[in-house]
């Protein structure tokens, strides 16, 4: 299994944006085989903060996403948001049990 986790920090004032943006992206990315979570959600205490979060069962499912039109398509938009810095970690998860 593999997570990608981190945030994304935007200009002040430009969240929303980003998260209207960055929409059509998420929901083709839900969509993938492999994909079991893909979330960009604002954080509560943070106005210029965005996180993110997936899960991916594999490796293999995580290239194809970023091999995918839908990927490709949102670099371009992305490029042009006034994102400030990125801080986007994977990480591989080699078991995994409910807690509590």
């Amino acid at each position: 299994m593999i997570i990608v986790a981190g945030t994304v920090r935007m200009q002040p004032g430009t969240r929303a944006r980003f998260l209207e943006e960055v929409a059509s992206m998420v929901a083709a990315s839900l969509e993938e085989p492999g994909c079991r979570v893909y979330a960009f959600t604002p954080d509560p205490d943070d106005a210029d903060l965005i996180r993110l979060y997936e899960l991916w069962d594999h490796q293999e499912a995580l290239d194809q996403h970023f091999a995918s039109q839908h990927m490709a398509d949102w670099k371009e938009r992305a490029a042009s948001l006034p994102i400030t810095s990125r801080d986007i970690m994977c990480y591989t998860v080699t078991d995994a049990r409910p807690l509590g």
